[in-house]
């Protein structure tokens, strides 16, 4: 679910579902929320690195779990979930870094906005599917993508779902650096260590005057999305798209 390894005070999280594409159930949620905060209470890590195991970095939400959240009454929720994976994420004090290896869709994209540095590999590529999905964005990804790559780049990226190009991302001002895919974890650990070799508590000081400011307006936009996400959950438009992917087929919005 998922693989934590420790070295230089760098701390590696890898999203390991690999047959689900590293999609986010609730397993997960709860698997890096938990992590997250282990790591940023623990003295020993300076750094922490997120990537995913096998051609994916993650596909996002676990679509066929979605389904199952809208029909079954019984769904059981995580300790954490969504809701407080991306807490965590906001809290997260000490430096955190991406190694986006292959394709990330949804909060496989989003999670872009809480990172401090991102590394991606040549081959993958981002999509922030919401308007296929019939949704609203997530992850206060209306904020912090304007806020990141300009409000024109934003409004293409959220509102077309189109596929980003690592490229085209970096282009954007999504990544930091590119790096061919056998040399990602090389280039975006050598950046992990620099900075792990630095003082933690210089490292916080650091992170949190660059993104105090944020954190009441993400936190804003995240209760505007999630009451959107909310409204649109279900819908006639939604239902259309999770039966169209369950059926391996594209959505017919024609009506909606």
């Amino acid at each position: 679910m998922l693989a934590i390894s420790d070295a230089d005070r760098v701390r590696t999280l890898r999203l390991d579902r690999p047959d689900a594409l590293n999609a986010f159930n609730e397993a997960l949620y709860d698997a890096l929320a938990e992590a997250l905060i282990a790591a940023d209470a623990d003295p020993a890590v300076a750094v922490v690195l997120i990537t995913g195991t096998g051609r994916a970095f993650s596909a996002g939400q676990d679509l066929l779990e979605m389904a199952e959240r809208i029909t079954n009454p019984e769904f059981v929720n995580g300790v954490h979930g969504f809701p407080g994976c991306i807490d965590q994420l906001a809290a997260f004090s000490k430096p955190l870094i991406l190694a986006i290896n292959g394709l990330g869709l949804g909060i496989g994209s989003t999670i872009i906005g809480f990172a401090d540095l991102v590394f991606m590999s040549t081959e993958a590529k981002l999509k922030c599917p919401f308007t296929s999905l019939a949704v609203a964005p997530e992850a206060a990804s209306s904020y912090l993508l304007p806020r990141l790559i300009g409000h024109q780049n934003a409004a293409w990226v959220l509102l077309s779902s189109e596929w980003i190009s690592a490229a085209e991302a970096k282009e954007l001002g999504l990544v930091f650096k590119l790096a061919e895919p056998e040399e990602l974890m090389e280039v975006a650990g050598a950046a992990a260590r620099t900075l792990a070799a630095k003082p933690i508590v210089s490292l916080i000081a650091v992170k949190q005057t660059m993104t105090a400011g944020r954190l009441a307006a993400s936190r804003a936009a995240r209760d505007l999305e999630d009451a959107q996400f909310q409204e649109l959950m279900g819908g006639p438009a939604n239902m259309e798209a999770l039966a169209a992917f369950a059926e391996r087929r594209d959505p017919d919005f024609s009506d909606f």
